[in-house]
């Protein structure tokens, strides 16, 4: 993200379309409320893609690097934590 990319409230509430038209056109536009990111405009075309499943949790840990490896994990002997409901 470059300068370009980068509003503040302010300009975001004023040119509201503009920031929108550029979150489609150019990717993502980031708005900064006194000077920290405070949130992030996307297409979304692209936010639907980013939020799509791939696959599922067996998958993952097939497709992992470290299968085969022989990694151990082992856990820490601790005992259980009593909950109050």
């Amino acid at each position: 993200m470059n300068n370009n990319d980068l509003w503040t409230v302010a300009e975001a509430k004023a040119k509201f379309s503009e920031l929108i038209e550029k979150a489609k056109s150019k990717g993502p536009q980031k708005i900064t409320n006194r000077g920290r990111t405070t949130a992030i405009v996307v297409a979304a075309d692209e936010w639907a893609k980013r939020q799509s499943r791939k696959g599922n949790l067996a998958e993952f840990l097939l497709a992992s690097p470290l299968r085969g490896t022989g990694l151990r994990v082992k856990r820490l002997p601790m005992r259980l934590r009593k909950i109050e409901l």
